[in-house]
């Protein structure tokens, strides 16, 4: 034995330069998290997350996609980062202090990753992923801290997990756009927050704890019924009378377009004599203009079947007016004013109207706007009709019948801001100033804004904000038009025609979201200041100038001279143009940001367009303050003033 201690001794000699070579090692959480880092794919983008450096320090974080609270890791925000592969839930469970999870808009599949395993969990969001598969019922059982889920977006079939009604703490559920079937569990009666779940497969009544819910949060699910959607009992002997109505309807058309065409031979030689040889004025009756949808009965009689006091539609006039400070008017009486067509957009056309009393309306006629029943489109525009903003244009009254609706709103005399950025000026009409475009970008934001926090379950509030949607009314007060209509559209024609889906993320991914909104707002921007129209929200918008964001991006980069701002706004109203009009440019160009995670909020980009003054600034002369807030024109070049524009503080609570 004595003999053997050299050789071991010399042996340990030998190793400890090897032992003392390694690393010390790593902390739990370090080490857990590039444990769950290996099961991931694409992360290019958590690059820095270094074992040689710390992970938190305080409320700071050292690793990309880190939330830490108190010196703590709190959450991962791995949001929009392209990431692959699926999550290791047992990974993440061995992370004590977790509380929130968030990898929206990544590329992550699979089933549902076993979540119940991090049982103090308060907020999880999955959406716009590739998960797909059943939910095991159980899947959240346990989790009584868990407050906010959000698995909307992906491809998740079978029942909605009963699990979720249990969780008595849960007031914000988003399970919108999936493949869910089956009854809604009964959840509770709560202060929702956010409720989604619209564009899935579910059926049968809704819970009663949903009554008070708006009924925008289960569209696109036909077998749904009960408040607040249509009654459920009623559903079955109205869908039998809709048959019989349409069968009875469709012969007594028959029979009545033969004894019309019968009588007009007979009468067509003395007709004839009577014809007046000189033609109409360009005004013509709404009754002429609407009779072409059914030949044998007026579209709009009172006698309709939808309209019937009945079937529950409206006693005598077929209209439904939203507004109390507005006169009154019968439907008759708006089809016999005298009227002339305003234009022909992609979802109908627009009439103005002249009203007996000398008030002028318009009348859209939306032929596209069927996606719901008459109950939820009643409720959807008594919402709206609820809304109040001088930049929002308010909705006077509507109608609606099974084929078309027809909404209708006050005359604006000024028209769109598309007509005096691009048709008036063709025809030799002077430009708008830089006081006016700013003051017409500033209520835009502001309408935009309100629209947004009066619609938060809407995905899109807005939609559809393009310059032909922005009428000008006294002094060029910008008025918003066309709002909140998506939730009402017909699917396939919205994606074609709505400015929101023209966004990047929707042709990326076919889906879009508020910031699509934002995108929109961008894009008019732009519009405002070059004077160009955005090629963008034409179908076949190809050509040098068919994504006006990218275009401005290249002058500015590239050139970064004058030419980027319409000639005829330089000089007019503004000393210094390169001041303001610059702050504003580089407001646009974060709007449209191509990255969604890159692209500014709708509140951070108000408040930098109400900071903004029609006078003007020189930009040599701006202080540290400007340069901190807004980037130099180098950063406009190089595009590193981008920002996050949504702030942590949600993911906390």
């Amino acid at each position: 034995m004595a003999k053997s201690w050299p050789f071991i001794f010399s042996l340990l000699l030998n190793l400890l330069p090897s032992i003392s070579a390694q690393p010390p090692p790593l902390p739990g959480d370090a080490q857990t998290l590039l444990r769950f880092r290996s099961s991931l794919t694409n992360v290019s983008a958590l690059a820095n997350w270094d074992p040689s450096a710390p992970i938190c320090g305080g409320d700071r974080r050292f690793w990309a996609g880190l939330i830490c609270k108190n010196g703590q890791l709190y959450g991962l925000r791995l949001e929009t980062m392209g990431l692959g592969g699926a999550i290791d839930a047992v990974a993440l469970a061995s992370l004590p202090s977790l509380r929130t999870l968030s990898f929206m808009n990544n590329r992550l599949g699979g089933p549902l990753p076993d979540v119940k395993k991090i049982g103090a969990l308060k907020a999880l969001y999955l959406s716009n992923n590739n998960f797909s598969g059943t939910i095991s019922g159980d899947a959240f059982e346990g989790m009584g801290s868990l407050r906010k889920v959000y698995l909307g977006q992906n491809r998740f079939s079978g029942k909605i997990p009963t699990s979720l009604a249990e969780l008595k703490g849960l007031v914000e559920l988003g399970l919108e756009e999936n493949e869910f079937s089956g009854r809604i569990p009964d959840f509770e009666e709560r202060d929702w927050k956010y409720l989604n779940l619209s564009d899935n497969q579910l059926e049968g009544p809704l819970p009663s704890a949903f009554k008070n819910s708006n009924f925008t949060s289960f569209l696109g699910n036909s077998g749904l019924c009960g408040e607040p959607l249509a009654p459920c009992n009623n559903r079955s002997s109205a869908k039998k009378w809709y048959i019989l109505i349409g069968v009875f309807s469709g012969a007594a058309a028959l029979i009545l377009l033969l004894i019309i065409r019968r009588f007009l031979r007979s009468s067509k030689s003395s007709a004839a004599v009577f014809d007046d040889p000189k033609p109409k004025t360009k005004l013509f009756s709404p009754k002429n203009i609407f009779k072409k949808e059914r030949s044998h009965s007026h579209p709009y009689s009172s006698t309709d079947s939808d309209e019937n006091p009945k079937n529950g539609g409206p006693t005598g006039s077929a209209l439904c007016f939203l507004r109390t400070d507005r006169p009154r008017f019968g439907f008759q009486e708006l089809l016999g004013a005298s009227a002339e067509v305003l234009g022909s957009g992609s979802f109908g056309s627009s009439y103005k109207a002249l009203l007996a009393n000398g008030s002028a309306v318009v009348v859209k006629r939306f032929r596209q706007m069927n996606a719901v029943g008459r109950d939820e489109f009643y409720g959807h525009m008594r919402r709206l009709g609820r809304i109040s903003h001088p930049n929002l244009l308010p909705l006077v009254a509507f109608y609606y019948g099974k084929d078309d609706k027809l909404l209708v709103s006050d005359f604006v005399e000024n028209g769109s801001l598309a007509s005096h950025l691009h048709a008036r000026r063709k025809l030799g009409d002077p430009g708008m100033d830089w006081p006016t475009r700013l003051k017409i970008i500033k209520g835009v934001a502001r309408g935009l804004f309100h629209l947004h926090k009066e619609l938060p379950h809407l995905s899109l509030p807005h939609g559809h904000l393009k310059s032909s949607n922005i009428l000008l009314g006294q002094h060029f007060t910008p008025m918003l038009s066309d709002y909140a209509l998506s939730p009402l559209l017909n699917k396939d024609h919205a994606h074609h025609h709505m400015a929101a889906y023209k966004s990047p993320e929707f042709a990326r991914h076919d889906r879009a979201s508020k910031t699509a909104d934002v995108w929109s707002l961008g894009i008019l921007i732009l519009e405002v200041l070059t004077g160009k129209f955005p090629a963008n929200y034409l179908r076949q918008g190809k050509g040098a100038n068919a994504d006006l964001a990218a275009w401005v991006d290249a002058v500015v980069r590239e050139e970064w001279t004058a030419e980027v701002f319409d000639n005829d706004m330089i000089g007019v109203g503004v000393d210094d143009w390169d001041g303001e009009m610059l702050k504003l440019l580089k407001i646009g160009m974060c709007c449209c940001e191509w990255e969604v995670g890159k692209r500014w909020g709708l509140k951070e980009a108000l408040e930098r367009i109400e900071e903004l003054s029609e006078r003007g600034h020189n930009f040599e002369d701006e202080d540290d303050e400007y340069y901190s807030s807004y980037g130099s024109e180098k950063d406009l070049r190089s595009s590193s003033f981008h920002r996050r524009s949504d702030d942590e503080s949600s993911f906390l609570n």
